[in-house]
């Protein structure tokens, strides 16, 4: 497929996967015939780099291949084999790459994210509900690890155990919690913080 043509690669990789353009408008929140339009009658003339990260992330490709910029002008994000738990917590022993994922420079900088200072990871359990679902993948910014006065959700480890979990400050202390009510307590251990999350990605269901 042609780096340059993002609307025939975006066209094959539906065709490919079995997936509708009206199925892929309304996992960007679009109107059904949104795609279809893009694809076929060039109307948008180009997507917003927001959806095109989502249809990336979903086709698994390169935001380039659906942008039709150059791969060396994106950055490149390392997708680390880590499970970070939204359940009780997963072991690790070490954050190993298997691969990278291209983001365009323009949405990094609105994420505020530094180069060399970012990953990606997969969640895995259902205490984050409903805001992140197990199997989603979140970009994580290393950078940050400052709740701040109104916290925000960090990936963090608690007793050895990675989690993505809410964090905000008491006393000047990080304190996780839980999104999901009906999930367990988390240990009783302090947090520490490994960075903020700052872009979801998603399958439709």
């Amino acid at each position: 497929m042609a780096q340059d043509d993002p609307r025939t690669a975006l066209a094959a990789l539906a065709a490919a996967s079995g997936t509708s353009l009206a199925a892929l408008s309304r996992m960007l929140g679009r109107n059904a015939a949104y795609v279809q339009q893009y694809v076929r009658r060039g109307t948008p003339r180009s997507l917003v780099e927001e959806d095109v990260a989502r249809l990336a992330a979903f086709f698994g490709v390169a935001p380039a291949m659906l942008s039709g910029r150059a791969v060396a002008a994106m950055w490149r994000v390392p997708r680390l084999d880590v499970a970070v738990s939204a359940g009780p917590g997963a072991q690790v022993d070490d954050e190993v790459a298997v691969g990278t994922d291209l983001i365009d420079p323009s949405l990094a900088r609105r994420l505020g994210l530094s180069p060399g200072a970012a990953a990606i990871l997969r969640v895995k359990g259902d205490s984050m509900e409903p805001g992140l679902f197990d199997g989603d993948h979140i970009l994580v910014d290393t950078g940050d690890r400052r709740p701040g006065p109104r916290g925000g959700v960090f990936v963090v480890r608690i007793d050895g155990a990675t989690m993505v979990k809410r964090v905000a400050l008491r006393g000047g202390v990080p304190v996780a919690s839980s999104d999901n009510a009906l999930s367990p307590p988390l240990p009783d251990a302090p947090v520490e913080m490994i960075g903020r999350v700052v872009w979801q990605m998603r399958r439709p269901r």
